[in-house]
């Protein structure tokens, strides 16, 4: 029996626990996959990984609010994939040659589930809203699949910042105010307007494909591209392609998700 966790706070709401074991029932892999609550302060996260990792635990990911102590712990005890150093921000951790190893698969995930969705992004013009730890984890395997990217965010300051982190030709910055006369082929939302209720200001903003990466909410953002005709989705998909590359990654046994019933 492996064991494993996801740490949050809150952490009653998430699916993962029902993700993994179906991910698992499908390789024939018994394992206890659990939902760890844990204060919200550093001390208290390194102690749950340390205590988990002690006791045998296999691996655990990590959710709201500490992906980026998870990066932090990581950073200062063991090893770094390259997507979570430039994230900033860790979902997953094990134990890797006798180190805590930590990696991060959102933004992969993302890619896999547009591309699940048919979504082809080589040299189409990509649109992203939000210049925080979504965004970061986003741009490189965004920007790996051969399409151009703007990042559009309320304070300019921020999303200049990533354009000097990566110091990628296909990446731009752009004040969010911008948006309202663009078109795009796909247009992302990496803010958490959708579950805050904040209204994100769209004006005549136009693409063939949309994508909010909060899901389990009415969203606003998708409802207007909704009504230009354009084709809409929810992270839902990503949460799953994510869990499913962390899967892969602490049992080695790959998943065919068509296989799989979710929950």
């Amino acid at each position: 029996m492996q064991h494993f966790i996801v740490i949050g706070n809150p952490i009653n709401h998430s699916k993962s626990p029902e993700i993994h074991h179906a991910f698992a029932a499908s390789v024939g892999l018994p394992i206890c996959y659990q939902r760890q609550l844990c204060p919200d302060n550093f001390d208290s996260f390194v102690a749950v990984v340390s205590a988990f990792f002690a006791g045998g635990g296999k691996g655990a990911n990590v959710t709201l609010p500490f992906k980026q102590m998870a990066h932090q712990l990581v950073q200062s005890q063991g090893e770094i994939s390259d997507d979570a150093r430039h994230a900033g921000a860790v979902n997953t951790l094990m134990i890797k040659n006798g180190k805590l190893y930590g990696d991060n698969t959102d933004g992969r995930g993302l890619v896999a589930d547009l591309q699940a969705h048919g979504i082809t992004l080589a040299n189409k013009k990509v649109a992203i809203i939000g210049a925080g730890g979504a965004t970061r984890g986003a741009i490189l395997p965004l920007l790996s699949t051969g399409c151009s990217l703007d990042i559009y965010n309320r304070t300019i300051d921020k999303a200049w910042q990533l354009l000097e982190q990566f110091n990628h030709p296909a990446l731009s910055a752009r004040p969010l105010s911008d948006l309202t006369t663009a078109r795009y082929d796909l247009i992302i939302n990496a803010t958490s307007a959708t579950t805050t209720g904040q209204t994100l200001t769209l004006g005549n903003c136009q693409a063939s494909a949309a994508y909010d990466m909060m899901y389990g909410k009415p969203s606003e953002f998708l409802a207007h591209f909704q009504h230009q005709g354009a084709a809409t989705f929810d992270g839902f998909g990503m949460l799953i392609q994510q869990a499913k590359l962390s899967f892969e990654l602490w049992t080695g046994k790959m998943l065919d998700l068509d296989k799989i019933t979710l929950p």
